[in-house]
């Protein structure tokens, strides 16, 4: 018994005609008629009853079409599960993440990603919130870790809350404390220089919301740099920055780290990808990984 036979067999069964049938599957009639003979003789019975017409099943076919049908279900089902699997041996995932979360978060979701799957390469474009929502959209990334709420919410992507981070406050350990030292108000922040994140980082944009729901415009010391520049220019003295609480507990230990005071600030992380377009499964797998690891927080 082969499953082509049994193709052929249901085909023939579900159209109650060889002609149509051979023509459905693309193979001439006498081919597919020849392979029926050899499926009934192989199992020692009629399946059809072959009437001028009139083509309708035997007990027989009656019985084998139902196990027929799970039969080649089972199979394309194997097939798919093992080239699945071949899949994560090769092949890479296109990932966008905002440039604190690759500080933060990510390194530890990467290196358990990359010791199950060491075959599938890891492209990871670091940017806003802003620039990955729109690289989605185009298809040139796979997934995107980002804050909510999108910049420019489109239909066409979904999004999974994955946690919400608090922010802190971090500043040189030899200048005195913001705040009163054990936290910090936004209010206290009017009389603090703020060295501020570049244009596009959904971090520059929360802060100065912060400060202008408390009725002041935030003094800048500096502006314009990655988080890894923010972090030296608050160790250097320059300033103080607001950050988040992931990135804090990676810092240099030298770094103050102060909590700010109730109601403290915070962000929602979310996983997005589009819609219109299924992940590729190495793609599912590194979405697996993330939310193992956000869950266990």
């Amino acid at each position: 018994m082969q499953f082509h036979q049994l193709r052929y067999f249901i085909a023939v069964a579900e159209t109650r005609h060889f002609t149509r049938a051979a023509e459905a599957l693309h193979v001439t009639q006498p081919s597919l008629s020849q392979q029926i003979r050899a499926l009934e003789h192989e199992l020692g019975a009629d399946l059809f009853l072959r009437a001028r017409g009139n083509i309708t099943l035997t007990d027989a076919g009656e019985a084998l079409l139902p196990m027929a049908r799970r039969i080649l279900a089972d199979a394309d089902a194997a097939r798919r599960e093992v080239q699945e699997l071949a899949e994560l041996r090769r092949g890479h995932v296109r990932l966008g993440a905002t440039p604190s979360l690759c500080t933060g978060l990510l390194p530890d979701v990467l290196r358990t990603y990359h010791r199950r799957y060491p075959g599938i390469q890891l492209l990871v474009q670091e940017s806003g919130s802003h620039d990955l929502v729109r690289d989605l959209a185009r298809g040139a990334l796979d997934l995107a870790l980002v804050v909510l709420p999108l910049p420019s919410p489109s239909p066409a992507l979904t999004t999974e809350e994955l946690l919400r981070e608090d922010l802190v406050v971090v500043s040189a350990p030899n200048l005195p404390p913001p705040g009163d030292g054990r936290q910090v108000r936004i209010a206290d922040l009017e009389h603090e220089q703020l060295i501020m994140f570049r244009h596009g980082y959904d971090l520059r944009d929360l802060t100065v919301a912060a400060c202008r729901a408390q009725g002041f415009e935030p003094v800048f010391a500096i502006e314009g740099g990655e988080m890894d520049a923010v972090l030296g220019f608050a160790r250097a003295g320059l300033g103080v920055a607001i950050v988040p609480s992931m990135v804090a507990q990676n810092v240099d230990p030298s770094l103050r780290v102060t909590p700010i005071a109730p109601p403290a600030l915070h962000r929602t992380i979310a996983l997005a990808h589009r819609t219109d377009v299924a992940l590729p499964r190495a793609a599912q797998e590194f979405r697996r990984t993330l939310l193992e690891r956000t869950t266990a927080e």
